[in-house]
């Protein structure tokens, strides 16, 4: 059974950074894609990051592009996302989550993690 466990979130001010790490068990191989979404209370989820846990190969929200990082410890099962220069409409509650297979576009992911708020102050 994959479990996803998110961390690291928390309240800062503009400009400040954050790193959020996600501890995932259960999972074997690395033939699997893993994301960070995101998403403020009455709104649409919004995906900001994934990256293919084989290759590495990584994709970013234009919202976050230059700002934000996606990581992986294939070693330690964990995922990272490194947040800088962080904004008010950043604010949000931060999932991790993951599917399997190398398809990594869309947000049909099949593992969610209960999440992590990220609250930027002005």
């Amino acid at each position: 059974q994959v479990q996803l466990a998110e961390s690291g979130g928390g309240s800062v001010q503009a400009g400040g950074s954050l790193r959020l790490s996600c501890a995932a068990s259960g999972v074997t191989g690395t033939n699997t894609c893993m994301g960070w979404f995101r998403q403020v209370l009455g709104k649409e989820r919004e995906k900001v990051a994934s990256i293919y846990s084989r290759s590495g190969s990584t994709y970013l929200s234009d919202s976050v592009k230059g700002r934000f990082t996606i990581s992986q410890d294939n070693a330690k099962n964990t995922l990272y996302l490194q947040m800088n220069n962080l904004k008010p409409e950043d604010t949000a509650m931060y999932y991790c989550a993951l599917r399997w297979g190398p398809v990594c576009s869309g947000s049909g992911y099949n593992f969610w993690g209960q999440g992590t708020q990220v609250t930027v102050s002005s």
